[in-house]
Order: structure tokens, then C-alpha cells, then sequence
């Protein structure tokens, strides 16, 4: 059995390859950027009115002589006199002999003519050529995660497909005799299967989208073959049940028989403790716990720093912070403790709840308490390292 650190640090040593792949922009959202992006274009491409209002040439005088218009989406480009201007609107080319455009607040215009009420500084209201960014120049670094703004900056340079991180192909292997899909009447004898929908949900939510989910019965032949068809097509396996010690927990026994490495079983924390890792080649295998809450604890923890890393993201583990406790935890076991928890401004709770099996608590839960196996006590007030359930 090894420590919640020593678990973190095997787990962080992985991947040690990447996939990328071409996505559409509109596809995008989310993605990390696996290289750099160059612009192709000046933006914006040529001088920009930043307002509605009139372009001229600058000078002394306060009247000026209508001479044309220009609004968005125009290409003429008009050759003004000295004391003529151009009606133009936000958007629209400032023609090159202009150096100024007015608000139309600051002018009155009678007919063909403006008469100037408050003069604006040389070269007011233009956005020059190049100026948010140049042709060649980088757009976007590679490891930039693509929200919507970055989206919407890479589309006005006609950028339309750009190359990623590939996000993980996953499958989730359920395994258990007692379990039953949710929709029918509920045998004797049998549990509503959660773990698969649970953790689909929690992939969704950080931009897993290719995700298989395949049902077992405890038999080692089912669970043998079904892994093997697993490691020659998916990234990463989550398995859930089936790891611990009893007569028809065959998933350990299926996995090394699949010739998948070993790379750590058993955790000293509470819940969570009988978590299996390992890997063949460059698919990664998690074997959680079958009780949901454990299952829940021990993805949040360990298999979701992989799946950030392997998506190209910077920080991959969930925010951890300092928070004044408002409950006294008593640690007699020796373990590291992951206690779902309610955070709030700098103050936190235990809620009651805390068994390994209920996801009710886990509900109202935004954050888990970590206390370290060699804390025996927090008293009330203490401060404590808090992770905030946020995907």
C-alpha cells in the first residue's frame, strides 16, 4: 500500500506521448492547441472608424464639405480635398487621406456641410491597420485552451481549422452481477447501476467526448475478454468494481492476464483505498472501487489529472486552497482522509454522510476535505487544505 503522494507522483509521470489531431474551429471549444497559430492576416486589415461620426484631413478649420459616405462592408476608397470629409460609420474604411474621424456628437451638420462643435485629436478614432495583431504574427501559443473569445479571435483572422491535443477515447467496464440499468422495477437482490452514468457525466464535463460503456457480469472469462477488446481500441479504461479480494472479484487477475503493468495498487486514504493503475502501452487502466462515492473520490484524485495531461492542458489537478474548519475531524485510522465537504468564503464543513456507498452527500458537496494520515485530529477553527469540486 502507497501513499496519496507517492500515487500522484506515478500517476504524473504518464503520458509520455501525445496525440494531436485537425478540428474544425466551430469544433474547437475546449481543445488545447498543439502549436502555435500565425495570423494570415493584418487585423484588422485596413484603418478602421471606431466610431460613427465623419472622416477628413486634419487642420484648423471647423467646417468641412460632405463630399461621400462610408459604412461597413464599402471598398471605395475616397480621395478627399482639403476641408472635405466623409460620412462614415463603426467599421468602415477610413479613406487614406484621412487622418481623423469626429464622433457625430461633436459636429452639426446642416445639408452637405458639418460645422464642428469639439475637435478631436489628430488621428482620433482609427484603428490602424495591424493594429490588434500583424500578418505572421502569433495568433494563439500552442497549450491554449480554446474558449469562446479565442474561438471568435481565430475566426475574424479566417482561420478555420486548427490542430489540438486529441482528447482520450475512454471506455468505462462495469462490473457486478448485483447491478440493474435504471427504468425498471428493481429486483430483489439487485442495486441500480450508477458508477457508468456518474462517470460519463464527470468525462462530458471536462470534453471527453468518444466514451464506451460496457456491462459485465462477475465472470473472469467476460471480464478477461471484454478488457483485452478494450486495451486495442480506447486511451484510458476505467473500470468500476470487481478490484477488491472476494471470490468473484476477477478484474485484477483479468487485467495482469491482458499483460497490462501494474503500477500501483492500494492507497493508504479513506474511501478509495483498493485503487488499482497500470498500463499497456499507451492505454492507461484505472480500476475503481465499486462503491460510488469512492469511485467518484479516487476519478476526481487520480484519473482526471491523466485525462487533463493527456488533453493538453497546464493544470491538471482539481484547485486546492486553505479553509478555516467548522467541524472536528477525528483521524484515528492512519489514512489519508477525503471528506465531501460545503465551502464557503474561507470556512468549510463536513457534511454528514460520509460513507463510501452515498452519492446523496456528494450532491450538496463543492468541495472534499484532505486531511493527511499523519494528522490525528483537526479541531474546530483549525485550517485545512481544501479541493474544490470544480470540472
Amino acid at each position: 500500500m502507497i501513499s496519496v503522494k507517492t500515487a500522484l507522483a506515478i500517476i504524473s509521470e504518464f503520458p509520455k506521448t501525445y496525440h494531436f489531431e485537425v478540428v474544425s474551429l466551430n469544433e474547437a471549444l475546449n481543445f488545447v492547441l498543439s502549436e502555435d497559430v500565425f495570423s494570415p492576416i493584418n487585423m484588422p486589415p485596413f484603418r478602421q472608424s471606431a466610431m460613427d461620426g465623419y472622416a477628413f484631413k486634419y487642420s484648423d478649420k471647423d467646417k468641412y464639405f460632405i463630399v461621400g459616405e462610408s459604412k461597413a462592408g464599402d471598398s471605395n476608397n475616397h480621395i478627399l480635398k482639403e476641408g472635405e470629409a466623409v460620412r462614415i460609420f463603426t467599421g468602415a474604411l477610413v479613406p487614406d487621406n484621412a487622418d481623423t474621424v469626429i464622433m457625430q456628437e461633436h459636429v452639426e451638420r446642416e445639408g452637405d456641410k458639418i460645422h464642428i462643435q469639439k475637435m478631436a485629436s489628430q488621428c482620433a478614432n482609427i484603428r490602424k491597420t495591424g493594429e490588434q495583431i500583424e500578418a505572421g504574427a502569433i495568433a494563439l501559443k500552442k497549450d491554449t485552451k480554446l474558449n469562446e473569445a479565442a474561438i471568435g479571435f481565430l475566426a475574424c483572422l479566417g482561420i478555420t481549422t486548427v490542430s489540438v491535443y486529441k482528447t482520450p477515447k475512454v471506455a468505462i467496464l462495469v462490473t457486478g452481477n448485483e447491478l440493474q440499468k435504471p427504468g425498471i422495477d428493481l429486483e430483489q437482490g439487485k442495486i441500480y447501476e450508477s458508477n457508468s452514468i456518474m462517470l460519463k457525466a464527470a468525462l462530458r464535463k471536462v470534453g471527453v467526448k468518444d466514451i464506451e460503456i460496457i456491462r459485465v457480469k462477475d465472470d473472469y472469462k467476460d471480464t478477461k475478454t471484454s478488457i483485452e477488446n478494450v486495451l486495442n481500441t480506447k486511451d484510458l479504461l476505467l473500470v468500476s468494481g470487481g478490484i477488491s479480494v472476494g471470490d468473484y472479484d476477477f478484474v485484477k487477475e483479468a487485467l495482469l492476464e491482458n499483460d497490462v503493468e501494474e503500477l500501483f495498487y492500494k492507497i493508504n486514504q479513506k474511501p478509495g483505498k483498493p485503487l488499482w493503475f497500470g498500463k499497456k502501452e499507451n492505454t492507461y487502466v484505472f480500476a475503481l472501487p465499486g462503491n460510488p462515492a469512492s469511485a467518484l473520490t479516487c476519478f476526481y484524485i487520480y484519473a482526471l489529472p491523466l485525462l487533463r495531461k493527456m488533453s493538453g492542458y497546464k493544470h491538471n489537478h482539481l484547485q486546492k486552497l486553505i479553509a478555516k474548519s467548522k467541524s472536528a475531524i477525528k483521524n484515528p485510522s492512519g489514512k489519508t482522509l477525503f471528506l465531501k465537504a460545503k465551502l464557503e468564503g474561507g470556512s468549510v464543513e463536513v457534511l454528514h454522510g460520509q460513507s463510501s456507498a452515498m452519492l446523496y452527500t456528494y450532491a450538496l458537496s463543492n468541495a472534499l476535505i484532505c486531511v493527511d494520515f499523519e494528522t490525528a485530529e483537526v479541531k474546530i477553527g483549525d485550517e485545512v487544505e481544501c479541493i474544490k469540486l470544480e470540472l
